[in-house]
């Protein structure tokens, strides 16, 4: 008895991992890239009519961490336009068939370099076990605590990928202030050294003995 128990132990956490593992995900693209000034970045995705999909992004760092963002469905009518936006969601459900198409545009600046992050993703989550949205009967203790974790490493997941946005963000901002400091810690100090040399002259001018020139007269 002692053994079939501790083989029974040992093989749940077996079993609840393999579910997990076979969990599908949503179809989409997460993804962090550069977009310089005076630049735009296009993404495509085909879409099947009727599925739902989101877009979420975020500027990380450059200028005041703004972009302009737009999608645009298969026959070119642009669904979504936003400008000069730090960060947004966007959730719509495909009408038409095709090739949708989301860009991120930074031709406004003649300067500032971005760095964007986005997460696109195409239709729902399915269900981790198979048939469980058509099931009458009560989950098992196994099954619910495969759900209860699966729900549980989406949260952890959300989270991390927010706070290592945040700490993205947050580290470039310190080095943008650093660099700052650092630029105009030198600047004073050359000021500085102006400011007392032209003092130390000034102050010399004052204590110099000027000697009158005589002048000879011919008669």
């Amino acid at each position: 008895m002692g053994s079939v128990a501790s083989r029974s132990a040992c093989a749940l956490p077996l079993l609840l991992l393999l579910l997990l593992l076979q969990a599908e995900r949503p179809r989409g693209a997460e993804l962090t890239f550069e977009l310089p000034d005076n630049a735009k970045q296009c993404f495509h995705e085909d879409v099947e009519q009727g599925v739902k999909f989101s877009l979420d992004y975020q500027v990380i760092t450059g200028g005041h961490y703004d972009v302009d963002c737009y999608v645009e469905d298969p026959l070119g009518n642009t669904i979504y336009r936003e400008t000069k936006k730090q960060y947004d969601s966007f959730t719509h459900q495909a009408e038409v068939k095709g090739v949708y198409q989301f860009c991120f545009s930074n031709e406004f600046s003649t300067f500032s370099h971005k760095t964007v992050y986005f997460d696109f993703q195409v239709g729902d989550e399915p269900p981790i076990l198979p048939d469980m949205g058509n099931r009458v009967t009560a989950l098992t203790q196994m099954e619910s605590a495969c759900v209860t974790i699966h729900e549980a490493l989406k949260t952890v997941i959300d989270s991390q990928t927010h706070y290592r946005l945040r700490e993205a963000q947050d580290r470039a901002r310190a080095e943008d202030l650093n660099s700052r400091v650092s630029y105009w810690s030198v600047g004073e100090t050359i000021v500085l050294f102006v400011v007392s040399f032209s003092q130390v002259l000034l102050l010399k001018s004052f204590f110099t003995e000027k000697r009158p020139v005589s002048r000879m007269v011919h008669s």
